[in-house]
């Protein structure tokens, strides 16, 4: 067994939700259900415009009575202003609290028992002054850690944990089609469904309304999603962001984020079934399902432009 590893994740920021209302004002905007979220337990959620298209998604943990959304960092400022538009009279504080913590992702070996974890996805514990948390959305993935700044990594070296690899790191998170933010997601544009959030954890479909819900159910219930980010298997050099893939003549889609032979893609369910050759750029792109990916059945799905 490899040893567990540790990366910092600059890219990462803190918006801190404070205030008697905290909570109560969280559920009426994002797409999981506040009230399962404990000390002890993550969750993955996310906001949407009212039309259910993607603005930012985020990890949501409790730390001493506060609410921290862990979220991609140069989305933190428009995340807050979006928020603030609807606190109106709501005893709730929101606050960048990026310089405050670090984030650092943690994977490999035994890295949730190191962590004083267990292994379910969400499973939390405090740790050197701030929180572990097993990665909401795939427990495969690891661990997020959110340290106090000033604490560096000791915490973490101090529990047997190596630095590791950046590459390695995405090359994993590649691999089980896990998407980064808008590296991968396209702000005001893409429909949560299209990016496996329902399997990776981060809809609760019992809550209540939140911003978005009656697109989203929609979207899953009338069987609407005809396209999907996948992971893609890259022979030959690799393509850069947004270069189309095509099936001969058709495009069927487009690459995103990209780590060594791997990358994700956003392609037309139809082409990923069909199991026939795709290009991008230089490179042939074949695509793997991973085992949390549901997809419809061959004739359930619908051939769109």
């Amino acid at each position: 067994m490899s040893a567990a590893k540790y990366i910092e994740l600059p890219g990462r920021g803190v918006l801190r939700v404070s205030g008697a209302d905290a909570r109560g004002f969280l559920q009426g905007l994002i797409t999981n259900d506040v009230d399962k979220l404990s000390p002890v337990l993550a969750l993955q959620s996310a906001f949407l415009t009212p039309q259910g298209k993607y603005l930012v998604d985020f990890a949501m943990v409790e730390l001493a009575g506060e609410i921290l959304l862990e979220c991609e960092r140069a989305r933190l400022p428009d995340f807050q202003k979006r928020l603030r538009m609807y606190k109106l009279r709501a005893k709730v504080e929101l606050a960048d609290a990026s310089d405050d913590y670090r984030c650092f992702a943690v994977w490999g070996g035994d890295a949730t028992a190191l962590l004083g974890l267990a292994t379910e996805r969400g499973a939390a514990a405090k740790l050197g002054g701030g929180i572990a948390y097993v990665d909401p959305r795939l427990a495969e993935i690891g661990a997020r850690v959110l340290l106090p700044a000033d604490l560096g990594t000791a915490p973490l070296s101090g529990l047997g944990l190596e630095a590791g690899d950046v590459s390695a790191y995405e090359h994993l998170r590649l691999s089980l089609g896990l998407p980064d933010g808008s590296r991968d997601l396209m702000v005001d544009k893409t429909v949560l469904m299209e990016a496996g959030f329902d399997e990776l954890n981060a809809i609760d479909w019992q809550k209540g309304c939140y911003m978005g819900q009656e697109v989203t159910a929609r979207t899953r219930y009338r069987g609407l999603v005809k396209r999907r980010l996948v992971p893609v298997r890259l022979d030959g050099a690799a393509p850069k962001t947004g270069t189309p893939i095509t099936e001969g003549e058709r495009q069927v889609g487009e690459i995103r984020s990209t780590s060594g032979d791997m990358a994700l893609a956003e392609l037309r369910v139809d082409a990923i079934q069909a199991g026939r050759p795709l290009v991008a750029g230089d490179a042939m792109a074949t695509p793997i399902v991973p085992d949390w990916m549901h997809l419809p059945e061959p004739a359930e799905t619908a051939v769109s432009e």
